[in-house]
């Protein structure tokens, strides 16, 4: 049973830290470490070997510290896996109607994958809560920026590639909110068993946003 997303944490630092490929005893270390310093929204894809078991776990872990939601869902099947498992939240890799529409009829949070205006449109008028720009690195902030000229009303959460360095540049020209992934959950520092580094890396970001 997914619990219910908790908007007011998420005002406080609009960060999704993305967890892909990562297995049980790393994801028992970072997401401690992480909550430490900050983080409140962890993103488990359900591409990663085991995603349910992790999200149940991720759960566990974040506790009402939080968020925990499921990414790259794009089918009813894996909405449904990870309702179950728990997540308070949904995001797609792209524009994924009858997943949205799934979730708005349950209400439940959902932050489709767009690139262009008339995707970022469409997800917005299907009901989407935010819609993630993906790839923002690829795209940049004056992307994100022209894109908000016409759709004000439209939260955006630019996804892929943003830094600690480039959130501030994002967050000028738009963006509501950030998905993270290899720069909060870096794999080197998994293999290196640096866990620190996630708490000081999530204070990092945190302080970004604040101060951006």
């Amino acid at each position: 049973m997914s619990a219910a997303f908790n908007n007011d944490l998420f005002r406080k630092l609009p960060v999704v830290g993305i967890l892909r490929f990562f297995k049980r005893p790393e994801v028992e270390k970072l997401v401690p470490a992480s909550l430490a310093g900050g983080l409140n929204t962890i993103e488990v894809t359900m591409n990663s070997a085991g995603a349910t078991d992790l999200i149940r776990l991720t759960c566990d872990l974040v506790g009402d510290q939080g968020n925990v939601g499921a990414g790259t869902v794009t089918t009813l099947e894996t909405l449904d896996q990870a309702l179950a498992a728990g997540a308070s939240f949904i995001v797609t890799p792209a524009v994924v109607p009858d997943v949205i529409k799934a979730c708005v009829e349950r209400k439940v949070p959902v932050m489709p994958g767009a690139m262009t205006p008339t995707e970022i449109l469409t997800a917005w008028r299907m009901g989407a809560t935010m819609v993630k720009v993906f790839p923002a690195d690829q795209l940049g902030p004056g992307h994100l920026k022209a894109v908000k000229a016409p759709f004000p009303e439209i939260p955006l959460m630019p996804t892929g590639g943003v830094t600690v360095e480039t959130l501030p540049a994002f967050k000028k020209a738009g963006a509501d909110a950030f998905g993270v992934g290899g720069p909060l959950f870096d794999p080197k520092q998994v293999a290196a068993g640096n866990w620190d580094w996630f708490r000081q890396q999530a204070a990092r970001f945190a302080e970004a946003w604040k101060s951006a």
